[in-house]
């Protein structure tokens, strides 16, 4: 992103603080039976404003999905001790000084918490959303992800050096081929891919229809499957030696993880929530095959994603139980090289400093701080040195906007005031 939408987002803060709503008034959506088309969100819709402010919250209403199930037991009890982080102030982007509430408002956050330990310090719910309600979380579901994969190379089913073909021989020929699950894991892969979610032929978009995001228009309707889809992509120059963000790889690093396990990755991830005292199951949005969409495709409560974040923060422990092994939140923390990061210029301004590890966005100029972020504004934050878990659901007009930066700004402010 140039440096173009700065006095943009300067005037975004202004007209925020203008505004005497306080937050959006959000519109009165599927009411009635049926509610009235101009109310109706639909498989059509939901991804744009106003019916995003309901769908991202009600994805299962409208598409498969597939559940992962919290278990038998109670939800894990989290403390409260309430902070005012309303007004901490952070230094945006566009040079203001800006406090948390007013970044949230401006945007358009859904549900927003903040905990350090087993204590909640800040919770706050807009636009209708509610504590029960599960909320899409975008390419999260990415990092999750990587953390499964990781788990699955700790406990020697996975082997990252081998390729990717090894595993899925459907690959053959793809552009994912040859590459080694290592590279799928760092977003490595030599690939004839645009990751233009405003382009409805981007190669990105195309992922979206083959996984039943949105309707396929006509001319690309050939692909009924995630399965048929990925090994449709071709190889555009050779493997590794640089970061190049693409969702599909995601999803051939979750295909090579269900055969090197012999299981979906919504049963890997249910292993561990059934586990964590979850208030509620999550669920991934299926494919048309019925496959879990491991790219964008997972949903889940605040507080419950708060809870997978605490997990990474205590190094895989919760509740005396090891549920992902310590090595593998190593390695994720850890990090790679930032060098490989910083030269992809939109995501370096995002977040400055980082390196990519795993699926994961990792600081290595800040505690060991790891990060997930999806698009329309969705982020998972854990300070490990802190103990800071903090999680953002939002429900932005763009899928890439230009408050982005600045919410990764407001998350390591928090993180750093916390940890004074």
């Amino acid at each position: 992103m140039s440096q173009n939408h700065l006095p943009l987002l300067a005037g975004l803060y202004v007209e925020t603080n203008e505004s005497s709503a306080g937050e959006r008034i959000a519109p009165s959506l599927m009411q009635g039976f049926p509610a009235e088309p101009e109310r109706r969100v639909t498989w059509s819709n939901w991804m744009h404003p106003p019916f995003n402010q309901w769908g991202f919250r009600n994805l299962a209403r409208l598409r498969p999905s597939v559940d992962v199930q919290a278990g038998t037991g109670p939800a894990s009890v989290l403390k409260e001790a309430p902070l005012a982080l309303d007004e901490l102030h952070f230094a945006s982007e566009c040079g203001l000084g800006v406090s948390v509430i007013d970044h949230l408002v401006a945007s358009h956050t859904d549900a927003f918490l903040v905990m350090q330990g087993d204590t909640v310090l800040f919770e706050r719910y807009f636009n209708g959303q509610q504590p029960q309600d599960r909320h899409v979380m975008f390419s999260v579901t990415k990092s999750l992800i990587g953390a499964l994969g990781e788990q699955l190379v700790c406990e020697g089913l996975l082997d990252p050096a081998l390729p990717a073909v090894h595993y899925v021989p459907e690959m053959q020929g793809s552009a994912f081929a040859d590459a080694s699950v290592r590279q799928l894991f760092d977003m490595a892969v030599g690939i004839d891919y645009s990751e233009v979610y405003d382009d409805p032929d981007s190669e990105s978009s195309q992922y979206g229809y083959a996984c039943g995001f949105q309707p396929a228009p006509a001319r690309y309707a050939r692909f009924e499957s995630l399965y048929q889809y990925l090994p449709s992509l071709q190889k555009r120059g050779e493997h590794g030696g640089f970061f190049h963000y693409v969702t599909a790889t995601t999803e051939a690093l979750a295909w090579v993880m269900e055969r090197a396990s012999g299981k979906a990755c919504d049963q890997l991830l249910q292993e561990i929530w059934s586990q964590l005292g979850c208030e509620r199951d999550g669920y991934f949005m299926a494919d048309p095959w019925g496959r879990s969409v491991a790219g964008a495709g997972f949903s889940a409560t605040l507080r419950d994603m708060a809870r997978f974040g605490r997990l990474l923060a205590n190094d895989g422990r919760h509740d005396g139980l090891q549920l992902l092994s310590s090595e593998t939140v190593a390695r994720i923390a850890a990090g790679s090289d930032p060098a490989l990061y910083a030269a992809d210029p939109d995501f370096s301004q995002w977040t400055p400093g980082a390196s990519y590890r795993s699926q994961w966005y990792v600081f290595n100029d800040h505690s060991q701080a790891l990060m997930a972020g999806g698009i329309h504004g969705q982020y998972l934050f854990v300070d490990k040195c802190s103990g800071v878990v903090i999680v953002k659901q939002s429900s932005l007009v763009d899928a890439v906007s230009p408050f982005d930066a600045d919410s990764v700004r407001m998350l390591r402010a928090i993180a750093t005031h916390l940890s004074r």
